[in-house]
């Protein structure tokens, strides 16, 4: 498969007619070394940085079946005029490189240096063109139009739903008078059973540890 260069501003698309030799780029990555004392030195390992493509090629006047991908491209002088032109736009363009490990990003034109000719090649452009990949910034607009919500008070906030207070409780197998008291729709407290107690003396009896199962008792409030 044909590597193809493209860049891309809109509506217009440029294909460099002659590939440069190499398709490379350098991609940083941020690293923090510090000191620590009574350990040595640490890495903290950051964020990738942004990539940086540097194109170095020629754009020729004149096709030449030898070293053109394609025979149908613009003149070197209105190359240049775009690649001008899209700087001055101050906006990002696209760089598409096809092919195995193919590249297709925005990216910010941050150096182009022409060389206008050498010798034994008339009208030829040769240039290098440096290319940094570009992140978007997005930024959430808050509409300060519209009033801001008030903080739900404590008045305005709906409250907990709190258990049913019982007034009377038939006693369960293996329950005591502290457990009673301690369940949420009694008291929610064990050290409450004597009020339970006072007012069953007389289902209970003498012993506040006897209890039974199916004894029906009077939960005071």
């Amino acid at each position: 498969m044909t590597v193809e260069f493209w860049l891309v501003n809109g509506k217009t698309r440029l294909r460099l007619p002659v590939n440069p030799e190499s398709n490379s780029y350098v991609s940083p990555f941020s690293f923090t070394d510090t000191e620590v004392e009574g350990l040595g030195e640490i890495t903290t390992i950051g964020r990738r940085g942004l990539r940086e493509f540097t194109i170095s090629t020629f754009w020729p006047r004149d096709y030449n079946p030898t070293y053109c991908s394609y025979s149908t491209f613009t003149t070197p002088q209105r190359f240049i005029n775009y690649i001008e032109n899209w700087r001055n736009g101050r906006k990002p363009i696209q760089l598409i490189i096809t092919g195995e490990g193919g590249v297709n990003i925005s990216a910010t034109i941050r150096e182009f240096d022409v060389e206008a000719e050498r010798g034994g090649s008339p009208g030829d452009v040769y240039f290098t063109l440096v290319l940094k990949e570009w992140r978007e910034l997005k930024v959430t607009k808050v509409d300060t139009s519209k009033p801001a919500k008030k903080p739900t008070t404590s008045a305005s906030r709906p409250s907990a739903a709190k258990p049913a207070k019982v007034t009377s409780y038939t006693v369960k197998a293996n329950d005591s008078l502290w457990k009673i008291a301690k369940r949420p729709e009694i008291y929610g407290d064990g050290d409450q059973w004597r009020r339970i107690y006072n007012a069953n003396v007389k289902v209970i009896g003498k012993n506040p540890n006897s209890i039974k199962a199916g004894q029906k008792l009077v939960i005071p409030r």
